[in-house]
């Protein structure tokens, strides 16, 4: 009888344990099903500013085909402006001629070559060498431009007394009288004179000896035309012989 209701009891223990255990696990299940519910994230949207990414062209391009250069064996061609010919020296173009003997005229009316004298290395005051000629002449004689060009200044100095420069056509060589008696009527700074035109007269301005009538006649390069007073002078004896 004792061991009938011992055996009852753990049959109720058993059935008891295994309806917690069910319950347990049934909890447990629906725990995990809840979980998984809430972490489950909501589908992303796509927004319609962001462009879409173009996936890159898998074309292979076209074989760009062979050119094979042509050998002519005939004689070629001039080479044309568009192709300069890299062995070729550029010519340089062709500059203004020199003043020469051949282009200046001796700028004293009625002086003759014969009647120069060559005073170009004769010393002056002051320790100077006077880098040009003296042509005497009577008061008031003629003063001939000795070639083309412009004259750039007409100015007084001191040693000078009343002077004009002219730039020859070649941009580069200077001619200077000085001593004069008086410029031609109406010369002026920018005009043009012609070889042989009458632009002065002769005189002793300056620093000329009263009554040494006479034009002091230079000439000299230059290198640039603004700076017309200052060059390297030339012999005009040797350019007018």
């Amino acid at each position: 009888m004792a061991n009938r209701t011992r055996i009852r009891l753990l049959i109720a223990i058993l059935l008891v344990v295994g309806a917690l255990v069910a319950f347990v696990w049934a909890l447990s299940r629906r725990s995990q099903t809840e979980q998984v519910a809430v972490v489950q994230l909501p589908p992303v949207a796509t927004s319609s500013a962001v462009p879409a990414v173009a996936e890159p062209s898998l074309a292979v391009p076209s074989p760009v085909p062979s050119v094979e250069p042509t050998v002519e064996l005939t004689t070629p061609s001039p080479v044309t402006e568009s192709t300069p010919q890299t062995a070729a020296t550029p010519e340089a173009s062709p500059a203004a001629p020199d003043v020469s003997a051949t282009s200046l005229l001796i700028p004293v009316e009625g002086v003759r070559a014969s009647d120069l004298r060559d005073t170009f290395q004769a010393s002056r005051s002051e320790g100077r060498v006077h880098d040009a000629i003296d042509i005497p002449a009577p008061r008031g004689t003629p003063v001939l431009a000795a070639t083309d060009g412009r004259i750039v200044k007409l100015f007084q100095s001191v040693p000078g007394g009343i002077t004009l420069y002219q730039l020859a056509t070649d941009n580069r060589t200077i001619l200077y009288y000085a001593h004069l008696e008086r410029y031609a009527d109406g010369l002026k700074d920018g005009q043009q004179a012609r070889r042989g035109e009458t632009i002065a007269y002769v005189g002793d301005t300056g620093n000329a000896t009263p009554g040494n009538y006479h034009l002091h006649f230079q000439v000299y390069r230059i290198t640039d035309p603004k700076h017309f007073w200052d060059g390297e002078n030339l012999n005009p004896y040797g350019l007018l012989r």
